[in-house]
């Protein structure tokens, strides 16, 4: 959500902030929409601060013994009038928060523009692809034939974009998730959390999934919502906040099956794993002072990209172009890790710092320490969150980048451990 003084003070900017994300000039028709909102305001207090006036009058002329019907119709009148007014103040204050509710986050000044991801800028990679001797398969051959992949037995009882891993990649899912935590939690510093994997509409509100991409998500029967990312939670922790100054920044990870109806990828990666309805990741939300968003996002980003560089998988980092960046974000990293099997990257993290435009749809908020300058009252606070990663495409590279030429995985040296000592997974064991 959009501070409306900023629209109001200097609607120029505002518009050419939204222009780089292709949206049409909105100021004038939010600036009319607002005033209509603020005059209706006036005239509601206008009409109490009378009522009050003339209440006091009817006072003094009753202790008087006088006759103050004429002052008691007025107020009477006044009443209705009042009513009507605040009627009309929420009416038009219902439209504005409508309209900025759809318009997406502006973006830092060195976002490039671009019309699409063929537009974002590498920053850096690490590791070089292995070159083999045989041709790559991918992770769905490979799974398939290790007898440890079903998809047709998953799309029977629960449809297409599902899979069902058994005996060791099962395992090897949940050794995946537990290594990220641990490493997150342990060396990162980040708080483990345990949330809730349904909502309600406010919480995906407040994170801008919604109103603006209910389409993408499932909904219960009863209302709630099934969770997309574990962004949702996490984030709002802080909804309805005041944080004092020095508890920031606050760090939360966690491990959630993810739901999403992929309803705008009609026809994308429908074969293997890579986009599916349920999957699980790990997320990184990050509740930061505005001061130091940006620092929080690089760090955010390194967390990340370090959980490749342990599992000896070469990724690239990109930042994405104005076409491409995420609504609610300002700015966004992702880390493309490579598939040898497709024989390119693919994305498996998106690390955003969304600034304060999620912090003022959910009302998160800090109170400045003493001495800071800013000492009277409270401050939005900025909010990041990241993929730290997403576990089901960490194992498609994990199996592709290990495979042998006989079908057999290398596992990598940093998972084995959770694996019981396991080294490498084959078609006979």
């Amino acid at each position: 959500m959009h501070d409306i003084r900023w629209i109001r003070d200097d609607p120029e900017a505002f518009d050419a902030a939204m222009a780089r994300r292709g949206v049409e000039p909105l100021s004038a028709r939010v600036i009319e929409m607002d005033a209509k909102r603020r005059e209706a305001q006036t005239e509601a207090q206008e009409l109490q601060t009378r009522r009050n006036e003339l209440s006091k009058r009817i006072g003094q002329l009753k202790s008087k013994g006088e006759d103050a019907q004429a002052l008691m119709d007025e107020v009477a009148a006044g009443k209705d009038a009042q009513a009507a007014a605040e009627a009309a103040a929420k009416e038009a204050g219902d439209q504005v928060d409508e309209l900025l509710s759809g318009i997406p986050n502006a973006l830092d000044a060195d976002v490039p523009d671009g019309a699409d991801e063929d537009d974002n800028r590498e920053l850096r990679a690490w590791g070089e692809p292995r070159q083999f001797d045989f041709d790559p398969k991918e992770h769905d051959d490979l799974g398939e034939a290790l007898g440890l992949m079903d998809f047709e037995r998953a799309a029977g009882m629960s449809g297409a974009r599902f899979v069902i891993l058994t005996g060791a990649l099962a395992r090897l899912e949940r050794a995946i998730g537990d290594f990220m935590l641990d490493i997150q939690t342990q060396e990162f510093g980040y708080t483990e959390v345990s949330p809730p994997l349904l909502v309600r509409d406010h919480a995906l509100f407040g994170t801008g999934q919604l109103p603006k991409f209910g389409d993408d998500l499932f909904k219960t029967d009863e209302g709630r919502w099934m969770i997309p990312t574990a962004e949702v939670p996490l984030t709002n922790m802080a909804a309805g906040e005041i944080l004092d100054e020095e508890d920031l920044p606050l760090r939360y990870t966690a491990r959630t099956p993810c739901f999403r109806s992929e309803a705008g990828a009609s026809g994308k990666d429908t074969k293997g794993m890579i986009r599916q309805h349920q999957f699980t990741k790990v997320e990184l939300v990050s509740i930061a002072h505005p001061d130091k968003s940006a620092e929080e996002h690089e760090r955010m980003t390194e967390c990340a990209e370090a959980i490749l560089r342990r599992l000896e998988l070469p990724y690239r980092t990109m930042v994405l172009c104005s076409g491409d960046t995420g609504f609610s974000a300002r700015k966004t990293y992702d880390i493309e890790v490579w598939l040898p099997g497709q024989g390119r990257y693919r994305e498996i993290s998106s690390c955003s710092n969304c600034g304060d435009f999620q912090a003022r749809r959910m009302k998160a908020r800090y109170r400045p320490g003493e001495g800071q300058g800013k000492n009277k009252g409270t401050w939005f606070v900025h909010t990041l969150n990241g993929s730290g990663l997403a576990v089901g495409r960490t194992l498609i590279a994990v199996m592709e980048n290990g495979q042998r030429k006989d079908g057999s995985i290398v596992l990598p040296q940093a998972l084995q451990p959770y694996m019981n000592g396991r080294e490498v997974l084959s078609p006979d064991a």
